[in-house]
């Protein structure tokens, strides 16, 4: 069999965005996740402070799915090619479990909704995760290096068209489709929300089957009658013997995700009571105001997803003249300042702005660690230190799960607020981290 390390054929731009279609669909579920599992969460019974330790389940998935994934597809062939398989899988269940997520309160009679609720947010990040990392390998797996920028930035392009609709479908269902906002009765999701993830459960699915049937992967070196010679242990000795520039591109995602982790969390709760002024106790889906401060959190989520779509479109021009690097350390600052100045804002429309910066800090996220760290792991390992790298993804957000309540809480004087301003402090210091890590083949960004 051939290798596809070597003799990459250069793809059409056409061919890249067939590619990454599915990822429109993945980032669509995520969007509604992102946006929307916190207000769920809060209103089947959880307290905000607590929010972080529910959220704890996508890391804690994600962590150990993974690189067993990454592994798994790396000596894996089959009719259907070594990613495809195992996006496909991860696409039912995740479609699957985004019609569950906002009716977990008449699933069962036995435990309490929150937990319910719970559990499927960690079958459907689970799913997610199974479904995202092979994406990441199969650009790396189907592209030469002169064109990975291009692919993980027209990757990012398409993530941030998912995420848009995702995060601003409730809005738009309400305001254009008149699907009410408010719910019946307290304890039970709003109309528009679950409307949105039934919506969002078919787009993912339709999405990873486009790129399921129209790309072509290419058998690699490794083959299923190797599992038996490379088993789960594989994966540590992998891990321990990771190359420096991914160990380097790990400092800067820590923070970069723990600020994201902070991010997704206590954005809704933040805006509803530093900018909204609603008490806690009002935080409910039976409160017109607290529906329409929640459905402004998925507008401005889809204003920072808008941004980095168009961003990506640039990213490979900027990084070949900046370098790779800079162009992410500058990124990430404009990030860390948005954040922050969250504070000082009164006014609802003026969040657009600050969310201009995050969507250049996140176009960068998606796109750059990626395609600096592509160029330092050998290619026939592109799937399990892809997985691997996933590891400085989750960890920071484990640890903020554990902490981030507790910070708001006991730090904070419960103002979620307060978490936002942390988060932009951490971008800065990812942006900081930057300067220290090698890129082998900065010069490779153009297309």
């Amino acid at each position: 069999m051939s290798s596809p390390s070597f003799n990459r054929p250069r793809l059409s731009v056409l061919q890249i965005i067939n590619m990454s279609v599915g990822f429109f669909g993945i980032q669509f579920g995520f969007a509604l996740q992102n946006g929307f599992a916190s207000k769920i969460l809060t209103t089947f019974g959880a307290n905000v402070e607590h929010l972080s330790l529910f959220w704890l389940a996508a890391p804690l998935t994600g962590m150990i799915i993974q690189p067993i994934i990454g592994h798994y597809s790396d000596i894996t062939w089959t009719r259907l090619g070594r990613r495809r398989p195992f996006f496909l899988t991860g696409a039912i269940i995740a479609s699957t479990a985004l019609i569950f997520m906002p009716n977990a309160d008449i699933l069962v009679h036995v435990l309490p909704p929150l937990y319910v609720g719970a559990g499927i947010l960690m079958i459907m990040d689970a799913s997610f995760n199974v479904a995202m990392e092979p994406f990441r390998a199969l650009v790396a797996d189907l592209l030469p290096s002169d064109q990975r920028t291009l692919g993980f930035a027209i990757q990012t392009c398409l993530i941030g068209l998912g995420a848009v609709i995702g995060s601003t479908l409730p809005y738009i269902l309400t305001k254009v489709f008149g699907v009410t906002n408010v719910a019946a009765t307290a304890g039970v999701v709003a109309p528009n929300i679950v409307t949105a993830f039934y919506i969002g459960s078919f787009i993912f699915i339709a999405a990873i089957v486009w790129t399921v049937i129209t790309t072509k992967e290419y058998p690699g070196e490794h083959t299923t009658d190797q599992l038996a010679k490379e088993g789960i242990g594989q994966i540590f000795r992998d891990f321990v013997a990771m190359p420096k520039t991914m160990k380097q591109l790990g400092v800067v995602q820590f923070f970069s995700w723990f600020a994201l982790f902070s991010m997704w969390v206590f954005t809704n709760s933040a805006v509803a009571g530093h900018i909204y002024k609603i008490a806690p106790e009002n935080m409910v889906d039976s409160n017109p105001t607290y529906g329409d401060a929640s459905d402004w959190v998925g507008v401005i989520f889809g204003v920072y997803n808008g941004v980095s779509a168009l961003c990506a479109l640039f990213l490979p021009a900027i990084a070949f003249r900046l370098g790779r690097k800079l162009t992410h350390a500058i990124s990430l600052t404009i990030g860390g300042v948005s954040l922050i100045s969250i504070y000082f804002i009164t006014n609802p429309t003026l969040l657009v702005i600050p969310m201009i910066g995050v969507g250049v800090a996140w176009a960068s996220i998606l796109a750059m660690p990626y395609a600096i760290l592509a160029g330092a792991i050998p290619p026939h390992k592109m799937g399990i230190y892809m997985g691997l790298f996933n590891f400085f993804i989750t960890l920071p957000q484990i640890i903020n799960g554990f902490v981030g309540g507790l910070i708001v809480k006991h730090m904070y004087n419960g103002q979620p607020i307060l978490s936002i301003v942390m988060a932009g402090v951490f971008f800065i210091i990812a942006a900081a981290c930057v300067r220290f890590v090698d890129d082998r083949d900065d010069t490779l960004t153009t297309a």
